[in-house]
């Protein structure tokens, strides 16, 4: 490879990871340590009961503050200081690492969204307030994230993944800008990680414009059309298929970016070394499936803390006081294992993952260099589809249809024979199979989180036989799940009834601990 040209692509790629940031000299927000420890062990707490992946808890974060802080009558001037601070506080950045003057524009943010709201509810009817308080929260939450961490390099990065990607799909019936639209949204899902509100945040500033004072008015204007347009983008009927699809190749992004970062200011001469080259690629990869045990574990210490804390509530709210007006006591035989099989299971599941080889290193390598040498990099296996796609024969869609509902009754008949050999009463069996599906979907993004390394993973038939047994549990899993955390009642008083005053009593000691301190002064 010595000498070859990179792609004009990935020349302007390298020059964004060797560019130096200056750093600013302005000053900085410092918080108290003590504060700052208690602070950060509570939001530990707080996250662990809120099943997110760690790439929006930043984010999720923000929002949290935002509602409660509006919830109490703030308003930009004095939402903004206060929500850096407790960020700071929490650890989301170190003491000293934010400048002061940041305050400033993310009240200048806020404010703008806060207008957009007033300004749509008063003009459009499109939209239900409870709807739009949720899309403002969504924009405003992204924008103050992408306002105090900026993330130049991830921006490039998904923007040199798409560019890349793009050009291995083909949507037959649908022109190329459809394409790019629904490309751009599987890379900031599969690369970036983003949640539904980051995804709204980046489309909206692709249809309607950077909320800015100056073009506030034709934003409001525009705003159903590109409310609309928005919704039947993240509705796609194919997005599944495209999605899936870059979501094998991420692993690819993710490497490169590493060795970006590894080789600053040194990048096209490691390039040009094929071995230093391959040995620095395999490297990066053996460091990134070693992670993939430390990320399984911090899942799976999630997954158990989320279903012992809705388990309890279930079992012993619900579950006990139905026993205990029909049955004159509580079944603790039963609620015990309700309580404890799930978590057991979970963890079961969770460390029976596997890692990938060397061979999957040998494929990530292979990828790399192609993309980096050719200004038209292709992949091993292009997507093609059809916006509709073609239509199972009749009669095989119906056999398959009714084998699926076979074994899904089968499967559950099973469970409840089990139970019932168990002396569960009905609402134990409820119980049980109720987590049995929440259980199945949270191992199912666990097994995700392990196979984001997994280039082009392969299928073979005990795959498809699980797929067959499972998919049912983790589809009614998921959405359970989805609603559990709606009307999660530990997160109601949390973020409602306990945080409030919680965050009220760090700041009066962070007050009480700068007091001292300067008394302290003032004796030297």
């Amino acid at each position: 490879m010595e000498g070859k040209p990179l792609s004009e692509l990935a020349n302007s790629l390298i020059s964004v990871f060797d560019e130096e940031v200056p750093e600013t000299r302005d000053r900085k927000i410092s918080v108290n340590p003590v504060v700052s420890k208690v602070a950060s062990i509570y939001e530990k707490v707080r996250n662990a009961m809120d099943y997110r992946d760690q790439e929006v808890i930043l984010r999720a974060a923000i929002e949290r503050i935002l509602k409660r802080r509006t919830l109490f009558g703030g308003v930009a001037k004095t939402i903004a200081e206060p929500l850096v601070r407790e960020l700071v506080w929490a650890r989301y950045f170190p003491d000293e690492s934010v400048s002061e003057s940041m305050t400033a524009r993310v009240e200048e943010r806020i404010d703008l969204y806060i207008k957009l709201r007033h300004e749509i509810l008063a003009k459009h009817s499109i939209i239900s307030e409870k709807s739009l308080n949720e899309w403002i929260y969504h924009l405003m939450s992204s924008d103050v994230e992408h306002t105090l961490c900026p993330r130049k390099k991830k921006e490039y990065m998904s923007n040199f993944m798409f560019r890349v990607m793009r050009d291995n799909i083909t949507i037959i019936d649908e022109g190329e800008q459809q394409k790019d639209i629904q490309v751009f949204i599987a890379v900031h899902k599969s690369y970036a990680k983003d949640d539904l509100a980051m995804l709204r945040f980046h489309l909206f500033n692709q249809f309607l414009g950077k909320l800015t004072a100056e073009n506030l008015p034709k934003v409001i204007e525009n705003f159903p059309e590109g409310y609309r347009e928005i919704n039947n983008q993240l509705n796609y009927p194919r997005k599944d298929k495209i999605f899936n699809y870059i979501k094998d190749k991420t692993v690819i992004f993710f490497v490169l970016e590493d060795f970006l970062n590894i080789g600053k200011g040194g990048i096209k001469q490691l390039i040009n070394d094929d071995g230093e080259f391959r040995r620095i690629i395999y490297s990066i990869c053996e460091a990134r499936y070693a992670g993939i045990a430390s990320k399984v574990r911090t899942a799976i210490f999630r997954s158990i803390i989320f279903l012992l804390l809705t388990k309890a509530l279930f079992a012993l709210s619900i579950e006990g006081t139905f026993e205990s007006i029909f049955y004159g006591r509580v079944l603790w035989t039963a609620i015990l294992i309700n309580i404890v099989v799930p978590p057991l299971l979970m963890a079961a599941l969770g460390f029976s993952i596997k890692t990938p080889d060397r061979e999957n290193s040998k494929k990530i390598f292979n990828y790399i260099r192609a993309i980096l040498l050719s200004g038209d990099p292709k992949l091993a296996n292009q997507l093609s589809i059809k916006t509709k796609p073609d239509k199972m024969k009749p009669l095989l869609n119906t056999i398959f249809s009714f084998l699926w509902i076979i074994t899904f009754f089968l499967v559950f008949g099973i469970i409840f024979y089990v139970l019932n050999r168990f002396s569960f009463n009905p609402l134990s069996m409820f119980v049980f199979v109720f987590f049995l599906a929440i259980v199945s979907f949270l191992a199912y993004r666990i097994n995700q989180v392990a196979k984001i390394y997994s280039i082009e993973p392969r299928k073979n038939v005990m795959t498809s036989v699980t797929d067959f047994l499972f998919i049912p549990f983790v589809t009614v899993g998921r959405k359970l799940t989805d609603g559990i955390s709606q009307i999660n009642v530990f997160l109601f008083l949390l973020d409602f009834v306990i945080e409030a005053p919680f965050k009220g009593l760090f700041s009066f000691f962070e007050q009480w601990f700068l007091f001292l301190q300067n008394k302290r002064e003032e004796l030297e």
